[in-house]
């Protein structure tokens, strides 16, 4: 019997070869196995592959081919017509030129004025093929749908009529049942890194940071990776600190790898150093020298340089192997001569891999390492002892990220070189952010030049710049496991990661209010309790298991400035959380700023009918609202990709910080340093330091991002260009606005306004700033001022 594949998401699908497939089965009953894959193709690589046919011991592969090899199993090589309409199918229907096929169609039309079928008065290979072609053509299909007479009335009589057909009946059953494929989406990868040799409970996988700095998203994203593997073949992980660089690495970084380790939960099965095998690196080192691969050079970085980039040999390539153990040897003791030079891979002069011309494996550095003091005076680069460690550790898979990818086959030439047994290396795409940098080389220059508070700034990609933003550990794994282990290198946003992660604090975060300090209103709340009532309120609607907290209902309250500008005279406005009021009455000051309001419950109002639903702060004696700072962050470069030959500088964000002094309800006053709260209407923040961890007395909380795009685009075009301002110690708003001394607690005053300490409007600027339309100077003539631009009179 005959087998017919066909690939469900083929382009086109392959309806002109099923249709046949099936016609062929009514003609001759159990000749062809009628089989749809899911898919776009039957072989990989080969798009055109969306149909094949298993024949007399021959497989044919392609849509051409295979209908034309159907037609001779339908009897349609017997009839020249037939023929004829089956060759009119699978070429002039099939032409993604308009105009031609509007022709073909017409054609068609003409010919079936006066007929059922298109050869004789049965169904035959022609009405199978020509009804395939049609249900084929996306142009076609959306014709029928729209009804348009681009068809013609006959081609569409005719179409429906064989739609009716056993065998279209069958063909549509048959490959609706085909199972759909998952949809992905365009930042989600897979996991198929095509892992050879895998056994369960065989693999080893290690992941080797540099304790240089802190740990970034992206070397999350390898982490967690090398975990995910381990875990799923039941194996091990080894994390390994690569410190073979002591002018760089400091124990605390260790400390801080570690932590953020556990944070991202990731327990390693065994941790080691590459320090742990100095001694055995130094004699592979000494073997690569006996055995003629590899020489001691004392030419100057500039000239070395030089030469690799244009293929010289080095004039100490073939020194003598006496002489390179000599040399090597003044290395290790470090001596005058020996710190001039270091020992290189005798590889290739003029490899077209760069990476294999001659390599430096081993160099002098002075420097006391953290853990083994200044016992060594040289040592090995990541390159020669990557593969040397990874061999004698056991790993059997080293992952990668590609941009080490020119790389791998140095890793791959030791391990024939030193004898060692080799491992099977694979790479995995980075994960590359817009307007992020990940280099440690350049974030750490953003901490030394004092343009961040330290290495967990919000504004930084590290771990703990980015937990301490708000971003849950739980939303950051699952998004690192969401792009899987593929190949294709992309630039992602920020807003798929973070709204994920709204999506898990959404349900979990307590509801708090929140008011700006500028301009806040004071409002008298007539038929209010004369005595301020506290009650007890679910934080959250929907989650009554968070429990309650304590709102103040009280005849005086504040309002948003804001929000009372946009009041008018009798509106009725729904307080949340108290119900509906009216607007008795609204004093403003001769600059328009509303200074105080009039309000009349109206609690039996309908609160679906108002269009304005406000927050607002009442307070008691013995609970009034806590004083806080509502920080919100830009990102730190103005250039969503940094190229190689990029300069920072040139691309600093001017305003990276925004601060806004508010008041908040007492509740939040209880919250611990790292707590999650939604403010209402305001968003979602997270403590970043309750009242007593402040030196100015409030509670600072950051502004978490949402996940909407506009929410994340940067805001450097809406601030006037200004040098970037460096931190201060003791100072949370580096780049941004200065805190002033307006926004310290004061003594209590009768007086509502000083009580909360409200600075000036002069004080504090709003979140962004902004300048004129026309610009700084007054034009207030025709000549001066269109509608819109500056223009001069034509006339």
């Amino acid at each position: 019997m005959a087998v017919l594949t066909l690939a469900q998401k083929g382009s086109p699908v392959p309806f002109i070869a099923a249709a046949l497939g099936e016609f062929v089965n009514d003609v001759s009953p159990n000749t062809l196995t009628v089989c749809w894959q899911a898919g776009n193709t039957l072989q990989e690589g080969n798009k055109a592959a969306t149909s094949t046919l298993e024949h007399d011991g021959r497989t044919i592969v392609g849509e051409a081919a295979v209908v034309a090899e159907l037609a001779k199993l339908a009897g349609a090589d017997q009839a020249e017509d037939q023929q004829q309409w089956v060759q009119f199918a699978t070429e002039r229907l099939a032409t993604k030129n308009f105009a031609a096929l509007d022709a073909a169609l017409a054609e068609a039309n003409h010919h079936l004025v006066m007929r059922s079928y298109v050869a004789g008065y049965a169904a035959t290979a022609a009405d199978a093929a020509l009804w395939g072609a049609l249900r084929a053509s996306p142009i076609v299909q959306r014709n029928l749908k729209d009804r348009t007479p681009m068809l013609g009335d006959h081609l569409v009589r005719w179409y429906t009529h064989v739609a009716t057909q056993p065998f279209v009946n069958r063909l549509v059953e048959a490959q609706a049942a085909v199972p759909k494929e998952k949809p992905q989406s365009v930042d989600q990868g897979s996991f198929d890194l095509g892992l050879e040799g895998v056994e369960n409970g065989g693999v080893v996988t290690r992941f080797p940071p540099e304790p240089s700095g802190y740990l970034h998203i992206g070397h999350a994203k390898a982490a967690l990776l090398n975990e995910y593997f381990a875990r799923t073949y039941n194996g091990k992980l080894i994390v390994r600190f690569d410190d073979t660089n002591p002018t760089k690495e400091k124990a605390e970084f260790e400390d801080s790898i570690m932590e953020d380790l556990r944070l991202l939960g990731i327990h390693a099965d065994t941790i080691t150093h590459t320090s742990d095998y100095f001694q055995q690196i130094y004699e592979y080192a000494l073997l690569l020298i006996k055995r003629g691969l590899a020489y001691v050079d004392d030419t100057d970085q500039a000239t070395m340089r030089d030469e690799r980039g244009r293929g010289i040999a080095s004039r100490c390539r073939d020194l003598s192997v006496e002489d390179n153990l000599a040399r090597f040897e003044q290395m290790r003791q470090a001596t005058e001569f020996g710190q001039t030079c270091c020992l290189r891979a005798k590889i290739s002069v003029d490899c077209p891999n760069k990476a294999m011309r001659d390599p430096a494996i081993y160099r002098c550095n002075l420097t006391a390492h953290h853990r083994t003091g200044d016992f060594w005076k040289i040592y090995p680069m990541y390159d020669f002892c990557c593969p040397i460690v990874d061999s004698l550790e056991g790993v059997t898979h080293a992952l990668r990220s590609m941009e080490y990818r020119d790389r791998n086959p140095l890793y791959e030439w030791f391990f024939p070189a030193l004898d060692l047994r080799p491992v099977a290396i694979k790479d995995f795409s980075r994960m590359n952010f817009v307007y992020t940098l990940l280099s440690k080389r350049k974030l750490q220059w953003f901490v030394d030049q004092g343009f961040v508070t330290g290495w967990d700034d919000p504004r930084f990609p590290t771990v703990r710049g980015i937990y301490r933003r708000g971003m849950t550990i739980d939303a950051l794994r699952q998004y690192v496991l969401m792009q899987g282990a593929s190949q294709k290198n992309m630039l992602l946003e920020w807003d798929k990661i973070w709204a994920l992660n709204k999506k898990l604090i959404d349900p979990v975060a307590p509801r708090h209010t929140a008011l700006l300090k500028q301009g806040l209103v004071p409002a008298t709340i007539v038929d209010a309790p004369a005595t301020p009532e506290i009650r007890e309120l679910p934080k959250h609607k929907k989650n009554p298991e968070l429990g309650t907290k304590r709102t103040v209902f009280s005849s005086l309250v504040f309002i948003d400035q804001a929000d009372a500008a946009s009041f008018e005279q009798n509106e009725e406005i729904t307080m949340m959380d108290w119900g509906n009021a009216i607007v008795e009455s609204i004093e403003r000051s001769s600059e328009g700023t509303v200074t105080a309001l009039s309000l009349r419950l109206h609690l039996e109002g309908d609160v679906k009918t108002t269009k304005k639903k406000i927050t607002w702060l009442g307070q008691a004696p013995d609970l009034h609202p806590v004083e806080a700072m509502l920080v919100d962050y830009d990102y730190l470069i103005t250039k969503k990709r940094l190229e190689e030959d990029d300069s920072v500088e040139d691309v600093l964000t001017p305003v990276t910080e925004f601060t806004d002094p508010a008041i908040v309800d007492a509740n939040v006053d209880q919250l611990q340093q790292g707590a999650i709260i939604q403010l209402e209407r305001r968003g979602y923040y997270i403590v970043d330091k309750t009242r007593a961890q402040s030196d100015l007395g409030f509670v600072t909380l950051i502004k978490i991002p949402d996940g909407k795009a506009a929410n994340l685009a940067s805001k450097h075009k809406e601030v006037p260009s200004a040098e970037p301002k460096k931190s201060k110690a003791g100072k949370s708003n580096p780049w941004g606005k200065k805190v002033t001394s307006a926004a310290q607690p004061a003594a209590k005053s009768s007086n509502p306004d000083e009580a909360l300490n409200l600075p000036k409007p002069e004080e504090v600027s709003s979140m962004y700033v902004t300048r004129p339309v026309y610009g700084d100077v007054a034009l207030d003539t025709p000549e001066q001022v269109s509608s819109m631009y500056s223009t001069k009179k034509y006339c």
